[in-house]
């Protein structure tokens, strides 16, 4: 009949001896740094001031930074459409139906392949 794990770890000591040493060395660790405080840089990139700025502001920044959209290679209309159908769908943004022809026209027009001459 095969042991459980606690059977196993209780009849082999070594093994038990180096499960608490490696539990040990995780806590001595995480109280070392229980009580700082970690802060993100602040934010320095800037989108484009356009038509529906308020809207992408509202909506996308809820899970990623600014960089995510200003980084991206120009993309056509129906490829920023996808990108914010997927964000939706795929990923769970929280973007209202209504808000997704305000945001891929902002998108388009501003980060879109007829942009980049701008």
């Amino acid at each position: 009949m095969p042991q459980s794990p606690h059977d196993y770890l209780r009849s082999n000591g070594r093994l038990r001896r180096l499960s608490l040493l490696v539990l040990l060395a995780w806590k001595v660790t995480a109280s070392d740094y229980s009580g700082d405080e970690w802060k993100l840089p602040p934010e320095t990139a800037r989108l484009k001031a356009g038509a529906g700025l308020e809207t992408v502001q509202s909506n996308c920044f809820l899970c990623h930074s600014v960089d995510y959209i200003s980084t991206q290679p120009p993309l056509t209309r129906g490829q920023w459409q996808a990108e914010v159908e997927k964000m939706r769908g795929k990923f769970g943004a929280p973007i209202q139906t209504n808000a997704i022809p305000t945001l891929v026209d902002y998108l388009t027009s501003n980060y879109g392949k007829a942009a980049t001459s701008r």
